[in-house]
């Protein structure tokens, strides 16, 4: 993540419809580092306007525990128009958007064209769910307000018309991972659909975790402790890590050992990139 120094906000992200003001609070209080207000997909063609006008709310929580975001409407769209409009005149602003149907890095720029101001510019993310984005990821990843890629795995396989499964998806996921760390920002993997499989919901956590993903978006409340879990380094790595470094160190960066296991270069890399991000 490192050349770009781009913010990562939390390992879990969850999202919840703007009419269901009711989930707000359970949202923002789940543990995830990111919540998101939802105006695009959750939200029926004649409820958009209500949706922006009881979205507000959301954001209206100074003390909230964790970022607070909005998935707008595409802004190649009228809809996606209209939101920017709203979220323009919003008193509180969210500190994050997501784009989604993202195709070019035109719609990054039209977002922050919009929303940038002397006191304000949120964090932009791009929504990458479509065949078309997969095809353009070096072009969409290279926008300068881009701040992280977040995996749309149900929009694309809709597209594809692959299922949902792991190996469906992973030549869609190892592109993004790909592609999002040569430029140096951070990438989050889809949720998991099924509200109750937690153990599913571990195994495709452990799955995006070991591809690379940085976080894993979440569906339900309670899936956001087991995706912490998952993706925040253990304490046995921590040490390891730390080990690996100070290994490093000792050796010149020369060829050496830890644990019985042959390290150079790349594991002094890797362990320094992880101390990196634990330490802050």
């Amino acid at each position: 993540m490192d050349p770009k120094k781009n913010k990562c906000h939390g390992r879990a992200w969850i999202i919840t419809p703007a009419l269901r003001a009711d989930r707000f609070e359970a949202a923002q209080t789940s543990g995830a580092g990111v919540a998101l207000v939802d105006l695009e997909d959750s939200v029926a063609p004649q409820d958009k306007q209500a949706a922006r006008v009881a979205a507000q709310q959301f954001f209206d929580r100074p003390s909230a525990p964790c970022t607070l975001g909005v998935r707008m409407n595409s802004p190649a769209t009228l809809e996606g128009a209209r939101d920017l409009v709203a979220l323009c005149a919003y008193a509180c602003k969210p500190d994050l958007v997501l784009v989604p149907k993202t195709e070019s890095p035109r719609d990054v720029e039209l977002v922050a064209g919009v929303l940038d101001t002397d006191g304000y510019t949120p964090d932009i993310w791009a929504l990458i769910e479509t065949p078309r984005a997969f095809d353009r990821l070096p072009s969409i990843l290279a926008a300068p307000r881009l701040g992280g890629v977040v995996f749309g795995s149900a929009d694309y396989a809709a597209a594809v018309g692959c299922g949902l499964g792991w190996e469906s998806l992973l030549y869609a996921r190892s592109a993004l991972v790909n592609s999002a760390t040569a430029v140096g920002i951070p990438a989050i993997d889809a949720p998991v659909y099924d509200l109750n499989d937690v153990d599913a919901l571990r195994r495709d956590a452990e799955r995006g975790r070991e591809l690379g993903f940085y976080g894993k978006g979440a569906v339900h409340p309670r899936h956001a402790a087991v995706i912490n879990d998952v993706f925040t380094p253990s304490e046995g790595e921590i040490a390891r890590a730390r080990a690996i470094v100070a290994a490093g160190r000792a050796s010149g960066r020369g060829i050496t050992s830890v644990g019985g296991q042959m390290v150079g270069t790349p594991f002094f890399a890797a362990a320094e990139a992880l101390i990196r991000d634990v330490d802050g």
